[in-house]
């Protein structure tokens, strides 16, 4: 394998090991262990893609998930083509194939880079400025030549043939980062006895261990301490430590996202293993260990190829065996920067030089370089590098201006500091707090059960460090209610340090108006940009960030939002502080739809959901229709029968004999526990309190505003338990609005909430026979009027199984609902059937049962009622309780909008022409020769043709509609206006003599 920047002896892969690969059809030789980054290093490689706007050519900046530039695609075949993956985090497998981005027709000639040249018209927010004349511009040329041109890497064109896996888990500790602080919280709370998860993005636990070399923990080199302690926490049965796997969000109450990469590292993956895995965890105490993120120098033309941070040299150095060039400069503010040059002049690499901004740097790491006869350069600052596709030479300067000197090199290290990584602490919405001396912001105050360790906490001393994690996993054990002893510190020693450093632009990037020094990799914004936006009013560093871009999108800040904060401060003449942070949001690095979507795609995507009884309707002809997930009965055509004739049957068959319908798709809660009376007081406009065991009530739920939200037949099987019933469309939600307001309003009822949707089964029988149809079926039920008078609920059982029988209706009808478990439906279905078909009854769906309700006038929630509708504008002021002092959505009713004239209410319309039915959703007028635009007073919410009353029917909101009653008004159509007269709600049966038979 011929590999000229592998050197021999150094770094941790096996060499026997080789893993060929191809980058932009170029064959390439790596090492299994190697990430595409460190290969190609190790091949010489150094231009990997092209910038966003500018096309800049662009190369390695980091070796972790930071990196801004090297971006690439990722193909295994024609239907797995995956973009923008960092090729730096992507480990490398033998035939992986990839390719660079942004670019056409290739990488090294870029027809794109002609923005470059054209720079000064793509200034900071020239989108807000510009693409705004000619107007119709926008539609044909400007959006779509906008959309050709956005984005980096090309989007899949065809389906995702891999599958995805989901985890829930919960634990006492999870401790997000594998580094030398997440390791010893993990073994303090493990070997307390809790229950831990340990999450790192990397392959391997370490952190910066991986390139720290003079450190030792437990008298042990420190890689060789990581690898010790990864094992001990394997090997334990309380501890699941996950590895390729970030922690990508922090929500609420402890709960933490996790994405697991669980096959992209694999040749040849089995056909069963997930590509990715969504972890969701609900830990009691989170230790965040997410450590620090070196900075970058901000100096003209810092972003060419070859120009890297210093840490990143050490990691592909000391761990992959990779020198990042043959001749190297390093620039810094401070002392880490300097083991970068210590470590490659060791490992027989030349150091051209070190070019300190700081005017007097003294410690070991400044003596130990001297005495290896690297040259240093204090007080000096690099303003500028030769070389266009990889550096050839940096040009250093005094940094407070004087002749300047070339110097050749072919590779730069930079490192202005370190930045904690604070993401998922902002994510928890805990509020940063700016550390003057360090010039950085820390974790401040916490809003959830969690804290923070090590670097991401400012600890940058490595004994301090381990102290405090393993003392925060002691404590999160014994928060945990574990019995714990005393925490047990690991001992450790380094001569490194991490701390000092410089903010902002360093000379060089100074006003000069051609100098690109960019702050921000991935969306090209450099200093002048920071600038200008100030210059052109931004004073919110929010507004900042969104005038230019900076710290948008994937990268979210993390190597570039300390320097253009400090930038703008400084433009703004205000400290840090004062011009405050941005905000840090999830995903902390992209996550791809896959894992999120996961199982839901495809025929899971929006499940299709069938009652107990959806093979005895298909078996006998029914035509169904999806109602939400369900698929319902629509009607029941005999022979010659369109839909419409099928309808009038079934309504005429309901009201001449019997109908039986599958109620099963309605929402049902059990609402249980001593205090279920004063929840359900709380949560409907209607009272329970005196309402009796074994009677049923109807009710109406609000939101908060007072508008309607669902409603529903309640019954009280006993004092302490409602069997609840909700619309089809609705269960969820109000499952949802249930669970909020006993969890956060109303947590001292003492009460149970249960979803029985899919446990009960439910067959309406309705019709004046109905009750001789389930008489001979039910047993220990007495069906009689007096003894089971209408809004009545008995448990019993029928054909043997137990039953919750309901005498309700909702055709106004005598009508009773059957509620069986859900595997005893369809059997039975077939004996209510066997015995309806002796007194003449039919099957109907739910466009029978829709008619059947508007010829009495019920509601439909979501039918007549849009979100804006009251009780009273819907005619239900009677199931408002009128001595109430308290329910959801009281105050909202008073409101003087609510209760002001002119409201739309809920009428009946006839037509003219009895036989003209409306379309519903029609607009209402009561002038039809008034000039357009007309003024419309309503909308047709339900329209029918009744077979029962011999003519069409409608319901409709009109304002002051019950004011209106007998007037004509007029519905206009585009061939002709049709002439309605308001009526009442209720079409048939206006003294509901028909309940009772």
């Amino acid at each position: 394998m011929t590999a000229p920047f592998r050197i021999a002896g150094k770094g941790r892969l096996t060499p026997a090991r080789v893993a060929r690969f191809t980058f932009d059809g170029a064959g390439y030789a790596g090492l299994e262990g190697d990430t595409l980054a460190s290969a190609l290093l190790a091949n010489g490689v150094h231009l990997v893609g092209r910038s966003f706007k500018y096309h800049r050519p662009r190369g390695f900046l980091s070796a972790g998930a930071e990196e801004p530039n090297a971006l690439v695609g990722i193909h295994r075949d024609a239907a797995r083509k995956t973009p923008n993956v960092r090729a730096t985090v992507q480990e490398l497998y033998d035939g992986l194939t990839a390719v660079s981005q942004n670019r056409w027709p290739s990488l090294k000639m870029d027809v794109g880079a002609v923005n470059d040249l054209a720079s000064p018209f793509f200034s900071a927010g020239f989108y807000y400025k510009t693409f705004m004349w000619p107007k119709a511009a926008w539609k044909h040329l400007y959006e779509p030549q906008i959309r050709s041109a956005a984005g980096l890497g090309v989007a899949p064109d065809q389906p995702d043939p891999d599958h995805y896996a989901a985890r829930y888990a919960h634990c006492d500790v999870l401790v997000v980062g594998g580094g030398a602080a997440g390791l010893a919280a993990a073994l303090s709370a493990a070997e307390a006895g809790a229950r831990v998860i340990i999450t790192d993005e990397q392959a391997e636990l370490g952190g910066a261990l991986r390139f720290e070399t003079g450190t030792t923990v437990e008298g042990k080199d420190g890689w060789a301490w990581a690898t010790e302690a990864s094992a001990r926490l394997s090997a334990m049965d309380n501890v699941r430590l996950l590895t390729r796997t970030t922690a990508f969000g922090y929500y609420a109450q402890n709960f933490v996202g996790l994405v697991e990469r669980v096959s992209d590292h694999l040749a040849a993956p089995l056909p069963d293993l997930p590509r990715e895995r969504l972890w969701q965890v609900r830990a009691r105490r989170v230790v965040l260990a997410t450590g620090a993120i070196e900075r970058h120098m901000v100096f003209p033309d810092n972003d060419r190829p070859g120009v890297m941070l210093a840490s990143a040299a050490r990691t592909y150095l000391n761990h992959y065996g990779v020198a990042v060039g043959k001749a190297v400069g390093v620039y810094t503010a401070n002392d880490s920067a300097y083991h970068a040059a210590i470590d490659l002049k060791k490992a027989g690499v030349h150091v051209a030089a070190i070019v300190d901004l700081r005017d007097n740097p003294q410690g070991p790491a400044v003596d130990e370089a001297r005495g290896l006869g690297i040259e240093i350069s204090a007080g000096r600052a690099v303003t500028g590098v030769s070389g266009r596709q990889r550096i050839s030479a940096m040009t250093v300067q005094p940094k407070n201006g004087g002749a300047s000197r070339t110097i050749p090199v072919d590779t730069l290290l930079t490192s202005a500091g370190w930045t904690p990584s604070v993401h998922l602490f902002s994510q928890s919405r805990g509020k940063v707090a700016f550390d003057e001396a360090g010039r950085r912001f820390l974790p401040g105050t916490y809003a959830q059960d969690c804290v923070s360790v090590g670097a991401c906490n400012g600890t940058d001393e490595l004994g301090a460090l381990l102290g405090e994690a393993a003392t925060a996993g002691h404590a999160a054990a014994k928060a945990a209610g574990i019995k714990v002893g005393r925490a047990s510190k690991p001992k450790a020693s380094t001569g490194e340090r991490w701390a000092g450093g410089m903010l902002g632009a360093a000379p060089g990037a100074g006003a000069d108006p051609k100098a690109k020094a960019f702050v921000d990799f991935q969306n090209d914004v450099t200093a002048k940009d920071i600038r200008q936006a100030v210059r052109e009013g931004m004073r919110s560093i929010e507004h900042v960030k969104r005038f230019t871009t900076n710290g948008m999108a994937t990268d979210q800040g993390k190597t570039s939002n300390l320097h253009g904060l400090a930038i703008a401060a400084e433009t703004l003449g205000k400290p840090i502080p004062e011009v405050g942070l941005t905000t840090f949001r999830a995903p902390y690095t992209p996550v791809t739809f896959g894992a999120i979507v996961n199982h839901a795609r495809g025929s899971l995507f929006d499940p299709t959901r069938r009652t107990a009884m959806h093979g005895w309707a298909e078996a006998h002809g029914a035509v169904f229709e999806d109602v939400g997930q369900w698929k319902r009965a629509w009607y029941f055509p005999h022979a010659g029968e369109d839909m419409h004739a099928a309808v009038d049957r079934e309504c005429r068959t309901v009201r001449q004999s019997a109908g039986i319908f599958d109620a099963s798709t309605l929402g049902k809660i059990e609402v249980v526990g001593p205090d279920a009376a004063a929840f359900m007081e709380l949560l409907y406009t209607n009272p329970w309190q005196k309402l009796a065991p074994g009677r049923c009530r109807y009710g109406i739920m609000l939101r908060e505003d007072g508008f309607i939200y669902d409603d529903g037949v309640v019954g009280r099987l006993a004092d302490d338990r409602f069997h609840v019933t909700t619309t089809t469309g609705g269960a969820a939600r109000v499952m949802n609005h249930m669970e909020d307001y006993l969890q956060t309003e109303f947590p001292h009822l003492k009460v149970y909430l249960t979803s029985i949707s899919e446990q009960w089964a439910v067959i309406a029988v309705q019709g004046p026979k109905s009750r001789d149809i389930i008489a001979p079926l039910v047993e220990g039920i007495d069906l009689s009027d007096a003894a089971m008078p209408h809004m009545s609920v008995r448990e019993g059982s029928i054909c043997g199984v137990p039953t919750r029988l309901f005498r309700m209706s909702f055709t106004g009808e005598r009508g009773f609902e059957i509620n069986v478990p859900a595997d005893y439906g369809q059997a039975v279905w077939e004996a209510v059937w066997a015995e309806g078909a002796k007194h003449g009854a039919c099957a109907y769906g739910t466009e029978a049962m829709h008619v059947l309700r508007a010829e009495k006038g019920y509601i439909i929630v979501g039918q007549e009622t849009d979100g804006t509708v009251t009780p009273n504008d819907a005619g239900l002021d009677w199931a408002v309780g009128k001595k109430k002092t308290d329910f959801v959505g009281i105050r909202g009713l008073m409101r003087p909008d609510l209760v002001a004239p002119g409201r739309k209410q809920l009428v009946g319309l006839r037509t003219k022409d009895p036989k003209v039915v409306l379309e519903e959703g029609a607009q209402i007028v009561a002038d039809p020769n008034q000039p357009v635009p007309m003024k419309m007073i309503g909308h047709v919410t339900s329209s029918y043709w009744s077979e029962n009353c011999g003519h069409s029917i409608a319901l409709a909101l009109v304002a002051d509609g019950r004011a209106l009653t007998g007037k004509t008004l007029h519905v206009p159509m585009p061939d002709r206006t049709i002439e309605v007269e308001v009526t009442g709600t209720v079409f048939f049966d206006e003294k509901g003599e028909r309940l009772d038979g």
